[in-house]
């Protein structure tokens, strides 16, 4: 099981970032909210899902990262250089965390699922999943928990109740990351 810090400060691929992390209570949303801008990287990092190829890192590009306070996941908004959602990624996480610096982590349970903006979903790593078991890396009730954990979360996105899509959009829209609005090309 790897932690995965919201910093990425082991990215080499990304030369030049701006990272910003807050605390958040309220009514819609408790936990960590993250920005990570990316302003220079060597290479743009390309996914492909199904029969669709997407640019998820580049120049310019944005990715705003929610820690639900409780949850077994992380969901991250990415966002292009003209401030359009590219996907939304799931991690699927046994725990979450802060280090003393402020920058939250998670512990990765190797399922993930990805939601194209035309609301496509991908659910991803079911066989790292099992092979982290077969391996000793993870036991039962960890696989346990991964599995029911993306099967309420794909429940909920079917159902449309999954919040974390206007949540981002809006939070990207108006800047709340940031002290102005997002400018589309700036």
């Amino acid at each position: 099981m790897k932690r995965k810090f919201g910093d990425r400060a082991n990215w080499r691929r990304v030369t030049q970032r701006q990272f910003k992390s807050k605390y958040v209570e309220n009514d819609v949303f408790t936990g960590y909210v993250t920005s990570y801008s990316i302003y220079a990287l060597r290479d743009p990092l390309w996914k492909t899902y199904g029969s669709h190829t997407f640019r998820i890192a580049d120049k310019g590009f944005t990715w705003l990262q929610y820690y639900p306070k409780g949850a077994h996941y992380v969901v991250t908004a990415m966002f292009d250089d003209q401030g359009e959602i590219v996907e939304w990624y799931i991690d699927i996480c046994k725990t979450q965390g802060i280090t003393d610096q402020g920058v939250p982590w998670f512990d990765d349970l190797y399922l993930d699922i990805v939601v194209l903006k035309n609301r496509e979903v991908f659910l991803l790593d079911e066989d790292e999943l099992d092979e982290a078991l077969t391996k000793g890396l993870i036991t039962v009730k960890d696989f346990d928990l991964a599995t029911e954990t993306a099967q309420e979360l794909l429940h909920a996105i079917k159902e449309q109740r999954f919040p974390y899509f206007q949540l981002s959009l809006g939070h990207f829209r108006t800047g709340y990351m940031t002290s102005e609005p997002f400018q589309p090309g700036g």
